[in-house]
């Protein structure tokens, strides 16, 4: 394959370039990555984070902490390099830009430094395990094929994509209300779904009994392919966090959203999908003449989803039917709730995606998303690294390699995550870490003085 090489020093502004587009294929190559990882990526900011303010000078920070993490390098033609770790920003960067990955894993922080497994396994003594992770989830919108239809596998588009806005808004929501947590991340996976890292410390800390506990207690999607109903909601009520979720979120969300831009019930075939929820036959069989009918009268194509969600939501919920007064909720879970990757949030040991990193299949830069303006986030408005570069080269370089993000339109990105995740979580691990320390100086007081 021949990729137009890029001339670095022309992106160091040694020359004006003319016609920026023309000169930048849209796409992805190692060249374009070199000069991203030269020139963008924000180590300092990605290494503080990880180091969650041990790499102070404080007296009780841990300074062995970010050299136990292991960092994972996926280079060109599939070479994993795995455990992987770096004491210092400056260490970190020069091998992301020897080595120019194609794609970059965090994984955990382990009890010794992972790059010297091997050492500590030959001693006899298993020592080498994990101790810190950030409680993380992962979600695609691949897993949603069977309730969207504008698009499938990878493929994205305005229509479908807020189904990962729900997402966002359902976890985030208990996350911080339910579980207390503050310090979380979302970011784009810069092709078809959303990641979500929990940083607080006592996040971090949790064992994997734990990390399941709270997995399953956001579990309510547990069908496969061959299971026709995926959610049962069982109980004389609905868990506060599912009533609040279904009445702040998802029911408006199907109603005046999904139900209309997916053409939920416009056809034979997504009618029957909708009925085959229905745990009575009878009623499905009513429902679907009564539809029969609906494609005889003089209802409008735009209407006919409308006014068959509504002959629906009257019969299961008109108090004749027992028990299928809680199938409205049913359908509305199964076709918006999140369908989390269990297995990701369960053990510490898993690998996930690194912020800022570029997806190779797309171009685009896994940014973080404001779950506050969630609705506003548009995937395909994310910046590409052609696009990157070519900001680069339009605004004629200068040597200030610290602030060259700044003249491209990575800036919003790289100050959000700067100003509303790090700086506020940066700010709870200092006083944390203080906080630990005065408490071991008094321990070790009390200790004498006994």
């Amino acid at each position: 394959m021949e990729d137009k090489r890029v001339d670095t020093m022309e992106i160091d502004g040694q020359q004006q370039q003319q016609g920026v587009d023309a000169a930048l294929p849209d796409g992805f190559n190692t060249d374009y990555l070199r000069i991203y990882y030269a020139k963008l990526f924000p180590y300092g900011d990605f290494f503080k984070w990880l180091s969650y303010g041990n790499d102070a000078k404080h007296p009780g920070c841990d300074q062995s902490y970010i050299g136990r993490r292991e960092l994972s390098f996926t280079l060109e033609n599939d070479i994993y390099l795995r455990f992987q770790s770096f004491d210092s920003p400056a260490e970190f960067e020069s091998s992301i830009k020897e080595k120019c990955p194609f794609k970059i894993d965090i994984g955990p922080v382990y009890s010794v430094d992972p790059a010297k497994r091997h050492a500590y396994a030959q001693s006899g003594n298993n020592v080498f395990v994990p101790v810190e992770r950030e409680l993380i989830f992962d979600i695609d919108i691949s897993d949603y094929d069977d309730v969207r239809y504008c698009c499938s596998g990878a493929d994205t588009c305005l229509d479908c994509w807020p189904l990962m806005t729900i997402v966002i808004k359902i976890l985030d929501a208990s996350l911080r209300g339910d579980f207390g947590f503050n310090h979380i991340l979302w970011v784009y996976s810069g092709r078809r779904g959303v990641h979500c890292w929990v940083c607080d410390s006592r996040a971090r800390k949790l064992t994997n009994e734990q990390r399941s506990a709270i997995a399953d207690y956001f579990r309510v999607y547990k069908g496969n392919e061959n299971a026709l109903k995926k959610v049962s909601l069982i109980g004389p009520v609905l868990h506060p966090f599912l009533a609040r979720s279904y009445t702040d979120v998802l029911k408006c969300f199907f109603e005046d959203k999904l139900l209309h831009s997916q053409q939920l019930l416009a056809s034979e075939e997504r009618c029957q999908k909708i009925l085959e929820l229905i745990p009575d036959e009878n009623v499905a069989s009513e429902l679907h003449d009564r539809w029969q009918g609906n494609r005889r009268s003089s209802i409008s194509k735009e209407d006919v989803n409308t006014a068959r969600w509504e002959q629906l939501k009257t019969t299961l919920q008109s108090g004749k039917h027992k028990g299928l007064r809680r199938c409205v909720e049913e359908i509305v879970f199964s076709y918006t709730y999140p369908r989390l990757d269990m297995e990701v949030s369960k053990h510490m040991n898993h690998l996930l995606k690194a912020p800022f990193c570029i997806h190779p299949k797309t171009g685009r830069v896994c940014v973080p998303i404001d779950p506050n303006n969630c609705d506003d986030f548009d995937p395909s408005a994310v910046p590409t690294l052609s696009q990157l570069l070519g900001e680069l080269n339009a605004a004629g370089m200068q040597m200030d390699s610290e602030s060259d993000w700044e003249r491209t339109s990575l800036e919003k990105s790289i100050r959000f995550f700067r100003t509303s995740f790090l700086q506020p979580m940066l700010k709870a691990c200092k006083e944390e870490l203080e906080s630990a320390y005065s408490a071991k100086l008094q321990q070790s007081k009390n200790t004498l003085n006994w």
